[in-house]
């Protein structure tokens, strides 16, 4: 990463956060006023099953966690992408083992019984520290998937045999999508010294990433971040430390920098040591735009 450290820039403008964190609930895509800011997670367990968390922002927040079903081997997941509601069909690419695999289950309209399809993609990616996928437009008119693999290279492919590698972000800890536009997508991420990055991708392949420094220390002890669309500028932040099984919720303005604001809305009620934890959102859900 410290290629791309030394040209950070700077930033100089201001962010604000949306008033009174008025939201949009996970996964619709209109806001609404006097809802307040949610975001759904969606864990895998060390034992394979797959609940659902509801946050809700607020101060203190409060969660909500709803047994889900189980999907895979004991100890099986090791990174997930977020997960995409569509059709009754929860889809999402998920680490098992060494294999990438789309996973889509739900249940049987007629039956009722569950279904799970892992759809393997290809092996030797037990190397990989995280996977997602940006969308843009409904239907999707601008599709990137992203994957860091522990040498510190990151990948962005337009499709699987479209592919480009960025390397020097070994010092990465945690990272998480914030933007998904027409051009270009950003990642809020940690490093194992503390601080927290934006990481700028534009849509064309010919340019570079850019990152800028939002923090620059305190951030070292999460080990999993999770970002959802809050309001029409700003981003409703999880921030999950698995030794201790806490979880801290953030309001996080516009990303600019070091201009950008960061409202601490305190620690999340329950325990939070699931092995693989993601975002759960509708297929059809607006574009996450925090940058």
């Amino acid at each position: 990463m410290k290629s791309y450290l030394r040209r950070a820039a700077s930033a100089v403008s201001a962010a604000v956060l949306v008033g009174a964190l008025v939201a949009i609930a996970p996964g619709t895509a209109v806001a609404d006023a006097a809802v307040a800011c949610k975001m759904q997670l969606r864990p895998i367990t060390s034992g394979g099953d797959a609940p659902n968390t509801t946050i809700t922002a607020g101060a203190p927040p409060t969660a909500r966690t709803v047994a889900g079903p189980h999907l895979f081997s004991p100890g099986a997941a090791r990174v997930s992408s977020t997960w995409r509601w569509d059709a009754g069909a929860n889809n999402a690419y998920v680490v098992l083992g060494s294999r990438l695999y789309l996973v889509s289950w739900g249940y049987d309209e007629m039956t009722g019984e569950l279904y799970n399809y892992q759809n393997p993609v290809g092996s030797g990616w037990d190397k990989f520290t995280m996977f997602e996928q940006a969308t843009y437009g409904s239907p999707a008119t601008r599709i990137a998937r992203y994957g860091l693999r522990n040498d510190g290279v990151l990948f962005r492919w337009t499709s699987w045999k479209n592919v480009r590698q960025y390397p020097g972000f070994t010092s990465v800890k945690a990272m998480t999508l914030i933007s998904e536009t027409k051009t270009y997508d950003t990642f809020l991420a940690t490093t194992r010294g503390g601080a927290l990055y934006t990481i700028h991708i534009p849509a064309d392949t010919r340019l570079q990433p850019t990152l800028k420094k939002v923090r620059t220390s305190t951030w070292q002890g999460f080990e999993t971040l999770v970002a959802e669309r809050c309001g029409t500028q700003s981003t409703l932040l999880t921030a999950i430390d698995k030794d201790t099984g806490s979880a801290y919720l953030y309001a996080v303005g516009r990303a600019n920098g070091t201009s950008t604001v960061i409202k601490g809305l305190g620690k999340v009620p329950g325990a939070f040591k699931d092995p693989v934890v993601s975002l759960w959102r509708r297929d059809d859900a607006a574009p996450r735009n925090g940058e």
